[in-house]
């Protein structure tokens, strides 16, 4: 049997739909997946099988103007995602076409990227268009960039999702797996449940201060019943933010906790008993070791 194996990362702006693109490619829930911009902060990884390939994702923070130190730190990672991929693919949303941000991004690729790296592009959220306009757009991306190949996918609704996982499969270098068959992402389960906990909080509230606080994992003992203990700090910036997080009697996180615990059990099939903390940490997002914590590189001077 010859096997292939290889990584493939998934850029785009903001809301693009990458991770959920991921999550439907590895058939489960590795990245978080809101409605708000800039979520995904770590290069997550996911592992897909197809056929006798596997094909592991690099799933990027959006793409957009960096303001703030962690900002610049989310665009670095993504960038640093995407150089080190056997296969990039672009996603980009139909009904938005060709953005300033899809021109700055197509830009960046000529001058950030290798000139031998493969870029794909996938235009997402195909059923918000007619095939007409659909068609014009692809001719217009394709003329303004030189991909190897355009997919019209559904990352929600999994049309044209399949194609391109083929496609994927049949492109990626001959060579043994980087991972076990079963496994499905290579971060750390400690990330991964700090990862649920900041999604069901950001889905929860207000606006502005999901991009304020951060979820670590402090302490995971593993139990003789073969449930787990999950003790995790919520940090956020402000005495204020600590209300907001905690709610009127400590609704909110408790809300969050059930939320939470409930996701996490399911992703690790047993039991989990899950204990949230809330703390102020003023500079966390000044503080190297946050970034560390998340996957991310904290670059002095910047």
């Amino acid at each position: 049997m010859t096997t292939r194996a290889g990584f493939v990362a998934l850029i785009g702006e903001p809301n693009a739909g990458k991770s959920t693109l991921l999550n439907r490619m590895v058939g489960a829930k590795v990245s978080i997946v809101t409605h708000k911009v800039q979520t995904t902060r770590a290069r997550i990884r996911g592992i897909a099988m197809e056929g006798d390939a596997q094909i592991v994702f690099v799933d990027t923070p959006g793409l957009f103007r960096p303001r703030r130190r962690l900002d610049r730190a989310m665009v670095a990672a993504a960038w640093g995602g995407a150089a080190d991929a056997d296969i990039v693919v672009l996603l980009i949303e139909a009904h938005r076409g060709l953005t300033d941000g899809v021109r700055a991004i197509l830009d960046a690729l000529r001058e950030k990227l290798p000139a031998r790296t493969r870029v794909a592009l996938a235009i997402n959220k195909i059923d918000r268009v007619k095939a007409e306009a659909l068609l014009a757009l692809a001719q217009e991306l394709n003329a303004a960039f030189p991909f190897e190949k355009t997919f019209m996918i559904s990352a929600e609704r999994g049309h044209g999702v399949e194609d391109l996982k083929r496609w994927l499969a049949a492109e990626l270098p001959e060579g043994p797996w980087f991972y076990p068959e079963d496994q499905i992402a290579d971060l750390p389960m400690r990330m991964i449940a700090a990862e649920i906990t900041r999604e069901k909080l950001t889905l929860r509230l207000h606006e502005e201060l999901p991009y304020q606080l951060t979820v670590e994992t402090e302490h995971w003992q593993e139990r003789e019943d073969g449930s787990a203990r999950i003790d995790q700090v919520v940090y956020v910036a402000r005495d204020g933010h600590k209300g907001i997080v905690l709610g009127k009697g400590g609704e909110t996180i408790k809300a969050v906790g059930r939320e939470a615990r409930g996701e996490i059990a399911e992703f690790l099939g047993r039991p989990v008993h899950l204990f949230l903390q809330v703390k102020v940490r003023e500079n966390w997002q000044e503080d190297r070791a946050r970034y560390t914590e998340m996957g991310l590189d904290f670059k002095d001077g910047d």
